[in-house]
């Protein structure tokens, strides 16, 4: 197993003893092997839907544990295939990064509609499928910062997906427009039996202010949960929260200063609680990004992983990072979050 105290470094006491006071987990509804029957047989979701959440529960190293590990390559749309795998061309061929995800133990591939579908009478019935319908497209220019829909979700179906997923970028000019897109496609996904994952982003230029960048900022993003909860996402995909104090730094919407003097404090562990908060107290599921690659790549995400699973989080997506590494490395650091997960001693603050 790993050792996650080591890894943590200077910062494992205050993220491996902290306490939450802000919001008690016994308000929550934690992930558990039996979250379908528990907590998702309240919600109109029919047994299709059920059924799909399951098999990504019942599936990989964190098969019945009620926690995720997702594969995420959509980057060769999002950031330009060459960006994205020139450090491993192997992952061009979508075959590979299905290969990843199987020799990881993820609960699910997430991708293009285009990777998925060119392997899919291949994979399919191995590891769910999770197709992402929208994505930015960045070959125009000027540049552009938009979410257009690639494919449907009968495309996703058809494919023999277990799951379908869309970004919005709360907050930009464009944001009413995709939510009455997303939320008719999410209609749509669970009419047929499939599991929504939402990738509640923000995007606004007028989020930075003073050198500071809110778009991870507590308040906001928690507020983009509650949205993506609202429009049906089962599933809320969320940066983790890195700081707090974004509605009154830029000075405009609602908020409470309850919000900051008892919902949240500084400990990175009760700013991720309020994001799963917003999440209709956890009835959706939280699971935070595993970010940009970098030079400390195992120690931050299974940093990550520690601050999700300990705010009551349902687990993680992490792409980059693995991917642009060899597929033994990309393995390996997949295993080490997945290892905080099935530590039992990594408990809910």
């Amino acid at each position: 197993m790993t050792d996650i105290a080591k890894l943590l470094g200077n910062e494992a006491d205050q993220l491996l003893q902290h306490r939450c006071s802000t919001i008690p987990a016994d308000q929550l509804y934690l992930p558990g092997p039996d979250f379908a029957d528990r907590v998702m047989i309240d919600n109109n979701r029919s047994p299709r839907v059920l059924a799909a959440m399951q098999t990504l529960f019942n599936t990989g190293r964190l098969a019945k544990t009620g926690y995720l590990s997702i594969l995420p390559v959509d980057q060769g749309v999002e950031h330009s295939a060459g960006a994205s795998f020139a450090a491993n061309p192997l992952y061009f061929d979508p075959k590979n990064i299905v290969e990843l995800a199987l020799e990881a133990g993820c609960n699910c591939v997430a991708s293009t509609y285009g990777v998925l579908a060119a392997v899919s009478r291949r994979y399919a019935h191995k590891i769910p499928f999770l197709v992402k319908l929208n994505h930015n497209e960045t070959l125009s220019y000027p540049t552009q910062y938009d979410q257009t829909l690639y494919a449907s979700v009968e495309q996703a179906f058809n494919l023999g997906a277990q799951a379908v997923g869309a970004t919005i970028y709360f907050g930009s000019e464009q944001s009413r427009r995709q939510i009455e897109e997303i939320s008719a496609a999410f209609e749509r996904a669970h009419e047929l039996g499939m599991v929504t994952v939402l990738w509640a982003y923000l995007r606004n230029a007028a989020f930075k202010k003073d050198g500071v960048d809110y778009h991870a900022s507590a308040d906001l993003t928690g507020q983009a949960n509650h949205l993506a909860a609202t429009i049906g996402a089962d599933i809320v995909k969320q940066k983790m929260a890195e700081n707090n104090g974004g509605y009154k730094a830029i000075n405009f919407g609602y908020t409470d200063e309850r919000v900051y003097s008892k919902l949240t404090s500084d400990n990175p562990i009760d700013l991720v609680r309020y994001q799963l908060a917003n999440c209709y107290m956890g009835r959706a599921g939280l699971i935070n990004s595993g970010g940009a690659a970098g030079e400390n790549d195992l120690s931050e995400s299974v940093r990550t992983a520690v601050i999700n699973k300990r705010a009551g989080g349902m687990g993680l997506i992490l792409g980059r990072k693995a991917f642009k590494k060899s597929m033994k490395d990309g393995v390996a650091l997949i295993n080490a979050v997945q290892d905080v997960y099935l530590d039992k001693k990594v408990t809910i603050a």
